[in-house]
């Protein structure tokens, strides 16, 4: 593809976009080490890649980085809300980087942007919530012999994953960058948690504290958001359906009950369980009067939307980003964001510095499956421990934190059986 092929709002943003752009490098020092060492050894010199990822100013810094590796790169949406369109600008007009990305397109246009990525004809593939991967083996099977091996960065992406490669489905090895420790335990946790309340707090200006804020799901991005709704003051619920996340939530100090129950005296409803409907028809129907609801999962099935409109009389627009249904019984549910990802379609999603420790991952783990992918079984593979190790020492290295050592002594006791009391 030629540097001008994209699919962008507006190039004239392009030089507010690179702004921003440097500016969310300075708090990625992970990725300027990468993009350093890439540019000296060239480890993806030759490599296509095809990425539908949310297009932010994090995902260009990545895309800098897998470029200056010698990657052949191109780009798309992996959200139609999640589009920063001046960093899509920039990433055509000043960093060369074919984007296929516009904010708030349509489903036709979305796919047709899938497809523009796919016609890249790519060895490897990076995914956020698989609809790349998904694509390829529904309606672009011809190209499936050329894969080598792909990443996939979010939870939803992950489950899909595991749900083909059950069905014996997968044509090629994936890495669930996700699931790498020195992703979910700082992106999932901390990263979803500020964004979520960032993109709640900047769609409504509600203050929370007092408010009855109930997360649904107790995963990790759940747990962060729980986390930061209590700092803010709120009175937290936890809703599961998990006995043992369930049980967590409550030894964390939250209050745990069926979802049905918390609607009841909920100022705030969030989703965050990867799943379709868990906000449905039963809750609407005992939901208090202006209940805010929102979703902060990959996709906008948490809620039942259509079910929602039904019961609706009147829908108005009262803010950016919030759609208030007026009921027949005179009560009104707030949903923000369309029911997508609140985090980016309210807000920026989340901070530069946790997307660092996520980038260097999927950074290493394309550079892994480039020279390794075509040994690997056609499976979903957790990130190298290795790599995930060598993410956290550089992040400790770059904040400053020098950590002990184990002594020789210590080194043998604890590969030794025969010491004892």
């Amino acid at each position: 593809m030629s540097r001008t092929s994209c699919d962008i709002k507006d190039p004239s943003l392009a030089d507010q976009g690179q702004e921003r752009i440097e500016w969310a490098m300075t708090e990625m020092p992970v990725l300027q080490v990468l993009r350093g060492r890439f540019s000296t050894e060239r480890p993806l010199a030759g490599a296509r890649i095809s990425g539908c990822l949310h297009i932010t100013t994090e995902t260009a810094n990545l895309a800098r980085t897998l470029v200056a590796g010698g990657a052949n790169l191109v780009l798309c949406a992996s959200n139609p809300l999640s589009t920063q369109d001046d960093v899509a600008a920039a990433l055509v007009q000043h960093y060369g980087v074919p984007t296929f990305a516009f904010r708030g397109e349509d489903s036709t246009r979305y796919y047709r942007h899938i497809g523009a990525a796919l016609d890249h004809r790519p060895q490897l593939t990076m995914d956020d919530g698989a609809d790349l991967v998904s694509e390829l083996h529904k309606n672009r099977t011809d190209l499936l012999p050329h894969i080598i091996g792909g990443t996939e960065e979010t939870t939803t992406g992950v489950i899909r994953l595991r749900a083909m490669a059950a069905d014996k489905a997968l044509r090629f090895p994936v890495i669930a960058v996700n699931d790498a420790m020195t992703k979910h335990l700082f992106d999932n946790r901390y990263g979803t948690g500020q964004s979520t309340l960032d993109g709640i707090i900047r769609a409504t200006n509600i203050l929370l504290a007092g408010k009855v804020f109930t997360v649904v799901g107790y995963g990790w991005c759940g747990r962060g958001i729980a986390m930061r709704a209590k700092g803010h003051g709120a009175s937290v619920i936890v809703t599961e359906t998990e006995p043992l996340r369930a049980l967590e939530a409550a030894m964390d100090g939250f209050r745990v009950m069926r979802l049905v129950d918390a609607a009841r005296c909920s100022d705030f409803i969030i989703t965050a369980t990867g799943d379709k409907h868990v906000i449905d028809s039963p809750h609407f129907a005992v939901m208090k009067d202006g209940c805010v609801i929102a979703n902060s999962g990959h996709f906008n099935v948490e809620i039942n939307i259509p079910a929602l409109e039904a019961l609706a009389i009147k829908k108005q627009r009262p803010r950016h980003n919030v759609e208030a249904y007026h009921l027949k019984d005179g009560r009104t549910i707030r949903l923000l964001a369309e029911g997508r990802l609140v985090n980016l379609a309210a807000a920026e999603g989340h901070p530069a510095t946790v997307m660092d420790m996520s980038f260097a991952n999927q950074a290493m783990s394309i550079v892994h499956l480039w020279t390794k992918g075509a040994d690997m079984e056609n499976a979903v593979h957790p990130v190298p421990a290795a790599i995930d190790k060598k993410v956290a020492g550089m992040k400790l290295a770059a904040m400053g934190i020098v950590i002990d050592q184990l002594t020789p002594e210590q080194r043998a006791y604890l590969s030794s059986w025969k010491e004892g009391t």
